[in-house]
């Protein structure tokens, strides 16, 4: 299929994020396919400005999500980023600013589609659950494999987002194996909405996005809102306990370490 037609660009600050008008849609790609889209802190703080500009523009109404290339979505958070942690505050800090920009993006007002082609890994799985749609290729993968890389766990409200999206048990197999989800299971257990043709996605993503478009805006915002409530009034608060027991561990510190080395870690337990 031919390219598809964009609007105009807005700047978000940094060149790492796309952000493409074309109303009703709005497009927002992560833009660094050299590092399959690892997300540094300008990105992130980019995403949050691209929500509120939906949420303020009346113009718009779904915002689209996808990454550059055709090898990922969001291959998590740029690890080189925690060489900078030095206190307790450094960690907590860091799931806080991770709830805050995660959390906006679950509660734009409008409908938002990921569109997942290669990998959606840690940062960028969670971007994906937070979404209210995720359309994949059938070469898309899922996984959060810091038992594996890190030795970090996630913030409450993430792992929450799994928990309602999967259920508990399948969540406890994905990061206790560290393993990847691929297309055909994400479908099964709920990851996923749709597989289509990796030529078909943006296509798909666009025809989805404007059949949304057509529909009683508020009645898809009160819908989308009722539901966020619904599962926010079960969610436990943040427990900073379990934070620190992880990013403050010596294997924490090994596996960013081990991470930039490109070797394996070698868990202690402490």
């Amino acid at each position: 299929m031919g390219a598809l037609r964009r609007g105009r660009i807005v700047d978000l600050g940094t060149e790492e994020l796309i952000f493409e008008v074309d109303p009703p849609l709005a497009w927002l790609t992560f833009n660094r396919p050299e590092a399959r889209n690892a997300m540094t802190w300008a990105m992130y703080d980019g995403l949050v400005r691209a929500c509120e500009w939906v949420d303020e523009n009346d113009e718009v109404k779904v915002l689209l999500l996808k990454g550059a290339g055709d090898k990922a979505f969001i291959a998590g958070t740029d690890i080189s980023q925690f060489t900078a942690f030095q206190s307790p505050q450094d960690a907590i800090d860091y799931e806080a600013r991770m709830n805050g920009i995660i959390g906006r993006l679950e509660g734009v007002q409008k409908p938002t589609i990921a569109l997942i082609r290669g990998y959606a890994v840690g940062g960028g799985a969670a971007i994906a659950t937070a979404c209210d749609l995720r359309i994949c290729t059938p070469d898309a993968k899922f996984g959060i494999p810091i038992a594996r890389t890190l030795g970090n766990c996630l913030s409450l409200a993430n792992y929450a987002r799994l928990v309602d999206l999967i259920g508990p048990s399948r969540t406890k197999y994905l990061i206790f194996t560290a393993g990847m989800v691929d297309a055909e299971e994400a479908l099964r257990i709920g990851l996923a909405n749709e597989i289509v043709p990796a030529e078909e996605l943006e296509h798909r993503g666009q025809q989805l996005g404007l059949t949304l478009a057509e529909h009683a805006p508020l009645t898809l915002k009160v819908t989308k809102e009722a539901i966020r409530r619904i599962l926010a009034y079960r969610r436990p608060p943040e427990s900073e306990d379990l934070i620190l027991a992880c990013y403050l561990s010596e294997d924490f510190r090994e596996g960013v370490r081990a991470f930039l080395e490109k070797r394996r870690p070698r868990w202690r337990g402490r």
